[in-house]
């Protein structure tokens, strides 16, 4: 296992382990500061491993994060 792979495999513990902690803001400075920190881990993890890889990686991240991207995707479909 390289790298990359084990940082991303530390990036989800750390998601799950933020997740389980009580949160006054619905746990959403922790949400920026895990996506802050995930994008260049899935830049690095694509770069390694290639785009499929990355894009599994992709996948498993917003499945974490998974309301940001309902959001994201809430505001796109009221701009278009």
């Amino acid at each position: 296992m390289n790298w990359s792979i084990a940082l991303a495999a530390l990036w989800g513990i750390a998601a799950n382990v933020l997740a389980m902690i009580p949160s006054n803001d619905n746990h959403w400075s922790r949400a920026y500061a895990l996506i802050a920190v995930g994008i260049p881990i899935l830049g690095y993890v694509t770069l390694q491993n290639g785009p499929w890889i990355g894009l599994i990686v992709l996948a498993a991240g917003m499945s974490v994060l998974r309301w940001p991207v309902i959001y994201l995707g809430r505001w796109l479909r009221k701009r278009i």
